[in-house]
C-alpha cells in the first residue's frame, strides 16, 4: 500500500508546539486540563500537557478518556478496544482540551464530549486535532488544528506515533481492505 508522508518526525514536534502556545494564548487568565482521546490522542496530550506545563511554569491537570462505549457504531464493531478512563481533578474547575489525532466526520468528537460529560461539567470544552481531513457528518469545528489535509473519503490518514508505533509521522494513503480494517492499525477509526 502506498503512503504519502505529509508530517515527518519534525513536522509533528513543531506542529504540537505550536498547538501548545495556541492553548496558552487563547486560555490566559483560565484553568487549564489536557484530555487525550485513547489511543493516540493520548499520546499527543501528553505530549502538549507537557509543553503547556513549560510555557505556563506550572502544572495542570493530565487525563484520558475513553469513548469506546460512547461510539455510535458500537453495535456494528467486533470487540471493541476498551481503556481506561483517567479523570483524577474536578472537571468544573476547567477548561478541557480534548485531544485527538484525526478530525474526520465528526462522530470520534461527539463521543468524547458526551463520555466527558459523564464525568462532569467543564467550564468550557476545546477541541485539539494533530489532523483535520474534512468530511464532516456532525457540525464539529476544531479549536487548534495542526494541519488540514484535503482528502478523499477513499483515502485513509495514518497517525504513527512513537509510543506506540515507533515512528512520529502521518500519511495518507488507501482506505485499508476489508481484511485490514479487522483490526485497526491505529486502534480505532478516526
Amino acid at each position: 500500500m502506498h503512503e504519502k508522508v505529509v508530517l515527518d518526525e519534525d513536522d509533528v514536534r513543531r506542529t504540537l508546539v505550536r498547538i501548545a502556545h495556541e492553548i496558552v494564548e487563547k486560555n490566559a487568565g483560565r484553568s487549564v486540563a489536557i484530555v487525550g482521546v485513547h489511543r493516540r490522542g493520548v499520546h499527543l496530550a501528553h505530549r502538549i500537557h507537557r509543553l503547556v506545563c513549560d510555557l505556563l511554569e506550572a502544572d495542570v491537570p493530565l487525563g484520558d478518556l475513553d469513548i469506546a462505549f460512547y461510539r455510535d457504531d458500537i453495535a456494528t464493531r467486533e470487540s471493541p478496544v476498551v481503556n481506561a478512563t483517567h479523570l483524577d481533578f474536578p472537571l468544573e474547575e476547567h477548561t478541557v482540551v480534548l485531544v485527538d489525532d484525526v478530525l474526520f466526520t465528526g462522530r470520534t468528537a461527539r463521543a468524547g464530549i458526551e463520555a466527558l460529560f459523564d464525568y462532569g461539567r467543564p467550564q468550557r470544552v476545546q477541541l485539539a486535532v494533530l489532523t483535520d481531513r474534512g468530511h464532516r457528518e456532525l457540525p464539529f469545528r476544531p479549536d487548534y488544528v495542526g494541519k488540514n489535509l484535503p482528502t478523499a473519503r477513499s483515502e485513509h490518514v495514518h497517525v504513527r506515533v512513537e509510543e506506540l508505533d515507533g515512528v512520529d509521522e502521518v500519511t495518507i494513503g488507501e482506505a485499508p481492505t476489508e481484511s485490514e480494517a479487522a483490526i485497526p492499525a491505529n486502534g480505532g477509526f478516526v
